[in-house]
C-alpha cells in the first residue's frame, strides 16, 4: 500500500472534503485572484483596493481555521491600518490616481522569477513543516484562542512583531518626507508651496 493510500485510509476527509474545506478552497483561489491583481494593476488605488480583498480573504481563511483572534488582528491591523497607511502614503506623495506608466518598471521577468522563486521556497517550507500536521476543521480547538495565541506572539515572535511596528513608522515618515521634497531639488521652498506664499 502506497504512503498516499494509507495516508487516505487514516483520514477520511483527505478524499472526501467536507464544506469547510471546500469553502476554505474557494476563499483561497479567490484571495490568490486579489493578490495578482494587486500586483498587476497600473492604478495604485485599485491595487490599495485588490490588497484589502486580498488580506481580507486570509483573514477569512484563519476564521476557518478556528483562528478567531488571529482573524481579527489581521481585519484590525493589515485590512485597517497597513491599507490606511498605503493610501494615507499616495495622498501625501501625490501619486496619480488613474493609470500610471511609472507603476511599471519593465522589468516583469526579473519580477516573475523572484517570485516564482519565492512562492515555490514557502510552499515547500509550509508543506515540509506540516506534512503529517491535521487539524479538525468541524470541531477546532484551543489553538487559536486569546491565551494561546499571546503567549505563543510574545514569547516566541515579539521581535518579528515590534519588528513591523518599526517597519510601518519608517514607511509613515518616508511618505512625509517625499510629499515634503523641494521641486528637482533646487529649493524654492517646499513642494506645493507657490510664489504667493501659500
Amino acid at each position: 500500500m502506497s504512503a498516499a493510500v494509507r495516508l487516505a485510509a487514516e483520514h477520511p476527509g483527505f478524499l472526501s472534503p467536507t464544506g469547510v474545506e471546500i469553502v476554505f478552497l474557494l476563499v483561497g483561489l479567490v484571495t490568490l485572484g486579489a493578490a495578482v491583481a494587486t500586483v498587476t494593476s497600473r492604478q495604485l488605488v485599485h491595487a490599495a483596493l485588490w490588497l484589502v480583498v486580498a488580506l481580507g480573504g486570509i483573514a477569512v481563511e484563519y476564521l476557518l481555521l478556528s483562528a478567531e483572534f488571529i482573524a481579527w488582528v489581521q481585519v484590525l491591523i493589515y485590512v485597517g491600518s497597513v491599507v490606511v497607511l498605503l493610501l494615507f502614503g499616495l495622498m501625501l506623495t501625490r501619486a496619480p490616481i488613474g493609470r500610471s506608466p511609472d507603476a511599471d518598471s519593465g522589468n516583469r521577468p526579473v519580477a516573475l522569477a523572484v517570485a516564482g522563486a519565492a512562492a515555490v521556497t514557502l510552499v515547500t517550507v509550509v508543506v515540509d513543516a506540516f506534512r503529517t500536521t491535521w487539524i479538525d476543521l468541524d470541531t477546532g480547538g484551543p489553538q487559536g484562542t486569546t491565551r494561546v495565541t499571546g503567549e505563543v506572539l510574545f514569547r516566541h515572535w515579539v521581535l518579528p512583531f515590534e519588528a513591523l511596528s518599526v517597519l510601518l513608522l519608517a514607511a509613515l515618515v518616508g511618505a512625509i518626507v517625499l510629499s515634503r521634497r523641494t521641486d528637482g531639488g533646487t529649493g524654492g521652498g517646499p513642494r506645493g508651496e507657490k510664489a504667493g506664499g501659500r
